[in-house]
This record gives structure tokens, C-alpha cells and sequence, in this order.
């Protein structure tokens, strides 16, 4: 759908200029956003995608590479393909569809492809085409454009019982970035509605007359809005959709949480409320191991899984989502400093604990997702296999010699790759030893099948290099000597290299340093073959300031290390040198 997409926005109407990157790309991805929306279920993919910026751009934004959706500068073009300019350029688009409707967005598309068939043209003739079909002023809304970082959102909400009135005050900010170090004001788009024990209550405040939902336009440092007529204390339902790109706060208890899963209107903010459910009792499990105690996964979180087990009436490929636990990439994201082994522990343990309290219905859900049906790419399917393998995941920790033959056979015998695929990364990634006896078979299974099939290698590849299981280091290199590998190769690379470096977080960052030296080994390497798949291999290493100060000053080492090859290439130099330019010369 993207490269189908890019006869329009990319081909037709093109870019004047390298600055003008994400008029082509973020606006594509938008596009086919919409296109996968519609073809299954848009809630779903929405949350695929929040995930995905969340747990890759926003970490972007927060490095020594940060720039704006539209930059000012670069050294290497190369290096600005990213997920800022294609993900948050996305989303960029995705606010002005938000702000103007569906149906005025239409037309500002539908005057930009006929004002600019055939011509090359910049990110502000697109503006002023929205511009000119709404009446808007997008001044201030260009600062999404041209400003680096991700903007914070604080919020409070305060009910007065006499009055009858529920006022929100949202504080936002943006930290410095390389490109800059004060921000201006974002214009936010807050879509928005207050939910009771009934549901969601008509608003009534300046430009809103009882509708149950309305997009609020967050403009200040610091705003007020006072919606009148409430009459009860409710709770808010912010940013419905993830309707900004933004890390945003508001001090929900975990009932007021549960409250949100059960009665909010909007999909995506239940799957959200359960999210940060878990999330806030994941961080307190991992702040208590931080500090060499002890605290127990929250049963009300256990309770809600069950519930949501049990609803029949729930789409299957939104239960999946609800039943998958924060990444340990996302909570890396929630910390100052990332501890590695308390994030993996926790999030394992917690795992096994919802594995061992819901056996009996996550059986219940695997058996009544199973299908003799020919295989069908069709959202009812789709919908099936997701949670049918959502519940196989937590299965496969458990010591049953019966799950893990289930979870054996699934792996060998299925005949669709989602399937097959599924069953082979929870295989190789369960603690259960008699499961780790099996995991060489199904390997050897899958490659025996698939061997001619460059695609399905790099998955075979891609299951292996990323299983937190020990020794993850060693398979990798084992992983390099291997027949079907293939250095010179890009999808080898980022399929291997990539995925252990960038996804195994508990195996790369092991104590010793040596999953660094590692990484700087093949960058070197790889410098002298492909200088643009070099860069981004790169990226892990340049995260250093998150990490405790022994694993900072090793990846330091290395950054250093790879900065003092002779000949080294303009696009790792720039990208390495960043990384440490606040520590004078390497």
C-alpha cells in the first residue's frame, strides 16, 4: 500500500528538496495507515502504531540524533530517512486530519494533488492547501514541523461539586534538543470526553454545546477549560486515538483505570487504560527490585485479564492487545535510567504469575480460537490467530508437558507462517527446560522447509537472534557462520545483527560489555560494505546516557573506538560523533 501510495504522494506531487522528505514519506504513511485502518480493525492498528512510536521515535527524539519532521540541516541524507520523518511525520498529518475533520482534510488533499500534479513543492504548500480549504491559521501548528523532541503534557482535573463544574489544566513542555534549546508552543489537539457510571456526559464549555466527545486545541504553556453542567465527579478520557504525539500525564488511580477499561466509548482508550495498568504496576514491581525489595504483581490487574478472557463480545485481535504486557522497550522508555535486568525479571515474572492465575481460560481462549479452516488473510481469521497465540504465549511458560507439546506441534505442523511463526518465538523464548529440548527440532524443522525462501530465513534468523533466553551473544555469532548469512546483505543484517542488538536488550547489555564490542566489531565491518546500513545498526550505542555509568562508559569505549578507524565513512562519523560531541574529542 505504501510504495502504491507514492503515484501520488511522492510521484506526482514530489519533493522540492531533501528538507521536504516527510512530505513524501510521513504523508504516505499516513495514507496507508488508513488503508491497513479500513482493511481490518482500525483500533488495532492504531495501537501497533502508537507502540511502535512510543517505543522507536520517541527514543529518536530523545537522542543525540533528534531532529525535526522537517529538518534544517544534515550531513548525509541517508541518516534522515527515519522514523521521525516517516512515523512522526505521520502523525504530523494525522493532527490536521484531527483538527479539520475528515471531510475538509478531503478537500485540502484533493486542492493539494490538483494545485500541484507534476510539480516539486515544499511541506508548506501542503499546509497552505488545508490552510485555504478551513479558514485555518497554521502558524503556530508549523512548530510540529520544525521543532525536535517530544512534548510532554502534564494535566489536571478538578471537580467542584457546588458548582457543577470539572476543569482540566494541561501544562505542556519540550526539552532541549540538538537543534535547539527552547521550545515554542505546540498547538495540541486533545481529543477528548468525560466519563461516568453511565458513560460518557455531554460537555458543554466555549464551542462545545453536549456533545459527548470534542477535540480540544492545547495552545499555551499552560491552559484552564471549565466544562459546566457535570453532575457528577467524572473521569476524563484524554487524547482519544492517541490524538498527539505526545508523553502525556495525568494522576489516574488504578480504579480509576479499571473504571476506564470497563465504560470509556473509545477503543483505543480502553486498550490504553489497561496499558497503563499494567505499566503502573509493572514500574512499582521494578522500582522495588531496584532497590532490593520485593512487590507482587497487582491481583486487580490479574481480575481484569480474567475479565477480559471472558467477554465474548470483545473483537479477538483487541483481546490480544489488551493480554500483552507493556515491552520491555517501552518501559526502558519510562525510566532515567534503564535497568535492564530488573525491567527483563519483572516483566518475566509477571508473565509467569498471569500464566499460572488464568491457565484454565487461557486454555479455554486457545482451543476456541483453533481452526481447521483453510487459511484466509481475512480479519475474522486475523482476528483469531491473534489471540489465539497471544494465549499460547503465556501457556508456554508454564512446566505442562501437554502446552508444550501443543506449543511443539503448532510450530512444526501448522500450515500458515503466522501460525508457525507465532509458536517457534514463544518457543525459543520459554524458561521451561523440556521446551528448550525442543527448540533445535522446530528449528531445524522450519529451516529444512524454508531454506530456499530468502524471507522466511530472516525470520528463522530474526527468532533466534532475539530470544531472551541465556546465552544470547553466542547463538549470534554462531548465527554469522552460518550457511545461509550473509554480511553483504541488508535484510541478513538487520535481521541478526539488528534484531540482537536493537530487541534483545537483556543479552546486548550484559555486564561484561562484550554484546557492545560486539556491535562495534560489525559496525567497523560493515562500514567498509555499506556505509547507510552501518549508521543505522549504530543506533543502540548511541543511547548511552539512559544506562547505569559502567554500561555508559563501556558503549562510550566503543563509540570512541569506531570514531578512530581510518577511512570511516561520513555516515557513521556523523552519527557516532554526535553521540559523544559533549565530551570533546574521541
Amino acid at each position: 500500500a505504501h510504495e502504491y501510495f507514492h503515484n501520488w504522494s511522492g510521484n506526482r506531487v514530489t519533493c522540492r528538496d531533501w528538507f521536504q522528505l516527510s512530505l513524501k514519506e510521513g504523508f504516505t504513511v499516513f495514507r496507508d495507515s488508513q488503508f491497513s485502518a479500513d482493511a481490518g480493525s482500525p483500533v488495532v492498528k492504531r495501537i501497533q502504531d502508537v507502540n511502535l512510536l512510543r517505543t522507536l521515535q520517541f527514543a529518536e527524539d530523545a537522542g543525540p540524533m533528534a531532529h525535526p519532521v522537517q529538518p534544517a540541516s544534515y550531513m548525509e541524507i541517508s541518516n534522515f530517512y527515519t522514523l521521525t520523518v516517516y512515523e512522526k511525520g505521520n502523525e504530523v498529518v494525522r493532527m490536521i486530519h484531527t483538527l479539520l475533520g475528515p471531510e475538509l482534510f478531503r478537500k485540502g488533499t484533493d486542492l493539494y494533488f490538483e494545485r500541484h500534479d507534476g510539480q516539486a513543492v515544499t511541506i508548506e504548500d501542503f499546509a497552505t492547501c488545508m490552510a485555504e480549504v478551513s479558514g485555518r491559521d497554521f502558524t503556530q501548528f508549523m512548530n510540529w514541523y520544525r521543532q525536535a523532541g517530544t512534548p510532554e503534557v502534564e494535566v489536571q482535573g478538578d471537580y467542584d461539586q457546588a458548582a457543577k463544574t470539572f476543569t482540566l489544566t494541561f501544562r505542556q513542555s519540550c526539552g532541549p534538543t540538538p537543534e535547539g534549546k527552547t521550545k515554542a508552543p505546540y498547538l495540541i489537539p486533545v481529543k477528548m470526553g468525560l466519563v461516568a457510571g453511565e458513560g460518557d456526559l455531554p460537555l458543554f464549555t466555549e464551542g462545545v454545546d453536549g456533545a459527548t466527545e470534542t477535540v480540544l486545541e492545547v495552545t499555551d504553556r499552560e491552559q484552564r477549560i471549565v466544562f459546566r453542567d457535570v453532575p457528577e465527579a467524572p473521569v476524563p478520557s484524554l487524547f482519544r486515538g492517541f490524538s498527539a504525539p505526545v508523553k502525556w500525564r495525568y494522576p489516574y488511580s488504578r480504579d480509576d483505570l479499571l473504571f476506564l477499561m470497563a465504560r470509556d466509548s473509545d477503543g483505543f482508550n480502553r486498550w490504553e487504560a489497561c496499558n497503563q495498568l499494567a505499566l503502573s504496576s509493572l514500574r512499582e514491581m521494578i522500582d522495588a527490585r531496584v532497590n532490593n525489595d520485593v512487590v507482587e504483581l497487582d491481583n486487580r490487574l490479574i481480575d481484569a485479564f480474567r475479565t477480559v478472557l471472558s467477554d465474548d463480545s470483545l473483537d479477538g485481535a483487541m483481546v490480544a492487545q489488551l493480554l500483552t504486557l507493556p515491552s520491555e522497550a517501552y518501559l526502558s522508555e519510562t525510566m532515567d535510567v534503564i535497568a535492564v535486568q530488573a525491567i527483563h525479571d519483572v516483566r518475566q515474572s509477571a508473565r509467569v504469575t498471569l500464566a499460572e492465575a488464568l491457565k484454565d481460560p487461557l486454555i479455554r481462549c486457545y482451543e476456541a480460537n483453533r481452526s481447521d479452516e483453510p487459511y484466509r488473510p481475512e480479519p475474522e481469521q486475523i482476528a483469531r490467530r491473534s489471540l489465539k497465540n497471544a494465549a499460547l504465549a503465556y501457556l508456554s511458560l508454564l512446566d505442562d508437558r501437554d502446552l508444550q507439546e501443543t506449543l511443539y506441534r503448532q510450530a512444526v505442523d501448522s500450515d500458515n507462517m503466522t501460525d508457525t511463526h507465532a509458536a517457534l518465538v514463544s518457543l525459543a523464548n520459554s524458561p521451561v527446560s523440556s521446551a528448550a529440548h525442543r527448540v533445535p527440532e522446530a528449528l531445524a524443522d522450519f529451516y529444512g522447509k524454508w531454506r530456499h525462501e530468502p524471507l522466511a530465513v530472516n525470520l528463522w534468523f530474526q527468532v533466534q537472534a532475539a530470544a531472551m533466553v541465556p546465552d544470547g551473544l553466542e547463538r549470534v555469532q554462531a548465527l554469522l557462520e552460518h550457511e545461509a548469512f550473509d554480511i553483504r546483505n541488508p535484510n541478513k543484517v538487520r535481521s541478526v545483527i539488528g534484531a540482537f542488538c536493537s530487541v534483545n536488550a537483556i543479552n546486548f547489555h550484559r555486564e561484561d560489555g562484550e554484546g557492545y564490542r560486539f556491535l562495534a566489531d560489525r559496525i567497523i565491518e560493515l562500514d567498509r560494505l555499506n556505509p547507510q546500513v552501518a549508521s543505522r545498526q549504530i543506533v543502540p550505542l548511541t543511547r548511552w546516557r539512559k544506562y547505569p555509568e559502567s554500561q555508559a562508559n563501556a558503549m562510550v569505549g566503543e563509540l570512541r573506538r569506531i570514531l578512530q578507524q581510518p577511512g570511516l565513512s561520513p555516515d557513521v562519523y556523523e552519527v557516532a560523533s554526535k553521540s559523544i560531541a559533549d565530551l570533546g574529542r574521541p
